[in-house]
């Protein structure tokens, strides 16, 4: 019934978090979003974002998947349905309000191809061991992305994540004010990696950073 009604208005429920502040969900033209208060969360123009990321990306070579910021788990159902991606993925979420969204609401439930981890994607990292093809970096609160989530500290730990030829994508930006410290981010990641890529504006909105390491 909520689908049928969202193609004549919107059909909303709210949830708070600790993490997240108030988080919406919303059934719009018979499709299910997560929203923040500023920010479209999954299913809506992110998951168009990352998937315009994703077909930069050579997933043909990926055998193994890190996404840091789960969110609904949208990347998750496009890697799966859009690009028939039927590895390894693993997916770090901070917030357990929205994990049991995710699994509650968009189906993204845990099984011999999926592990989500309840972790802070700095800590992750940081002990992490485990080496993955491309990491998926798309860690917001709302419209911004944690000072933190743009240092060089957390970045050789990313880089640390990554196979031998490895890739990241990463969602770095929403807000015009941001791009000094994406640009120098830039700058640092050109330093370690062979290519590094910018798509700016992406949806009208986003940065994307793609780099490859051959």
């Amino acid at each position: 019934m909520k689908q049928l009604l969202s193609y004549i208005y919107p059909v909303t429920k709210t949830i708070d978090s600790k993490y997240s502040g108030t988080l919406e969900i919303t059934w719009y033209n018979g499709k299910k979003h997560l929203n923040s208060e500023n920010a479209n969360y999954s299913y809506g123009s992110l998951q168009r974002i990352l998937k315009y990321g994703l077909e930069r990306t050579e997933l043909a070579n990926v055998n193994s998947i890190l996404v840091l910021g789960m969110g609904g788990g949208s990347v998750i159902k496009t890697l799966r349905k859009d690009f028939n991606y039927s590895n390894t993925i693993e997916a770090v979420e901070l917030d357990p309000v929205i994990i049991d969204i995710a699994k509650s609401e968009f189906g993204i439930i845990e099984n011999q191809h999926l592990k989500i981890h309840c972790a802070d994607a700095f800590q992750f990292v940081k002990a992490n061991t485990t080496p993955f093809d491309l990491i998926i970096v798309d860690l917001y609160i709302d419209l911004s992305v944690p000072d933190k989530f743009l240092s060089t500290e957390f970045w050789d730990f990313v880089l640390r994540s990554k196979s031998l030829k490895g890739s990241l994508l990463f969602n770095a930006s929403v807000k015009e004010s941001d791009m000094v410290k994406v640009e120098n981010l830039v700058d640092y990641l050109k330093t370690k990696v062979y290519k590094v890529d910018i798509y700016k504006k992406v949806n009208d909105t986003n940065t994307i950073i793609i780099t490859s390491s051959l």
